[in-house]
């Protein structure tokens, strides 16, 4: 997902002086997934892990793993999750956490944790909607989590539906002809998706006009816009389609949504050129 327009969000004052009355932080606690190999697959009350996440997308990689007890940071309304400023609220709500997941390009991540005093395990993922990137983050996460057999099943399932929806696109192309495309960064994953021919990328920055002189000799018939990242119409006079691809989940945490939603917005950009 985007890595842009990142600012550093300052932690309010009175939970800065929470941490004086007694908050003990540890350096493994601070430290990511990579760095703890403990396992904290049940919580203080001996059910299933306790999840927090920063954003719905993380959430719905906890879901697809198998946890039962995700809540989320960043409301899905939010077009521009990095730029969140988290609420006093959110960071208590961590202080119960078992696990704490997270993205490297979200800045309040690691200070949400911190200013809650919480001893949850911070957990990086690797927020790209890549078939191979999502489902190797469900089989780890499910490992962490204990969780293995349901993060199994939901990565049968998942390569199923997404092999259905790769056939479904494949007989939609346009004359039978993999359509040619040009996508933001962070959309590249449904191209692959569709099938279709990739001549061309831009962003996360905003597209200078060299770069739009670039994509037009690349002759697209579509782009494969990121919604969240969105500056307008990027070729608007090359009578390429624009298609906006949604890459997070919504409230419901339902990572496949977010697959099934693309081919379909991409198929009936097809079907109507």
């Amino acid at each position: 997902m985007a890595r842009t327009r990142v600012r550093t969000v300052r932690v309010p004052s009175l939970l800065a002086l929470s941490l004086t009355t007694g908050l003990a932080l540890t350096a493994t606690a601070c430290g990511s997934d990579k760095a703890d190999s403990g396992d904290k697959s049940a919580n203080k009350n001996g059910g299933g892990p306790v999840v927090m996440a920063t954003t719905t997308w993380e959430g719905a990689l906890a879901k697809a793993a198998g946890a039962k007890d995700v809540k989320v940071i960043v409301p899905s309304s939010v077009q521009h999750a990095p730029d969140y400023d988290p609420k006093p609220s959110d960071l208590a709500a961590v202080a119960g956490a078992d696990f704490v997941l997270y993205a490297s390009f979200e800045p309040y991540a690691k200070k949400i944790k911190d200013a809650a005093g919480s001893s949850a395990k911070m957990v990086e993922t690797n927020l790209d909607n890549d078939i191979a990137t999502t489902s190797a983050d469900v089989t780890r996460l499910g490992k962490l989590f204990g969780t293995q057999d349901a993060a199994a099943k939901w990565n049968t399932s998942f390569k199923s539906e997404y092999s259905t929806l790769q056939k479904e696109l494949k007989a939609a192309w346009p004359g039978g002809k993999a359509p040619a495309v040009v996508a933001q960064v962070f959309s590249t994953w449904s191209a692959k998706m569709a099938g279709a021919d990739l001549r061309g990328t831009y962003g996360p920055q905003a597209v200078t006009a060299k770069q739009l002189a670039e994509l037009e000799t690349k002759k697209p018939a579509f782009v494969l816009d990121n919604i969240h990242m969105t500056t307008g119409k990027v070729l608007p006079d090359s009578g390429a389609r624009q298609v906006e691809i949604v890459n997070y989940p919504g409230k419901d945490l339902d990572l496949l949504a977010v697959y099934k939603n693309a081919a379909e917005t991409i198929k009936k950009a097809m079907t109507s050129s």
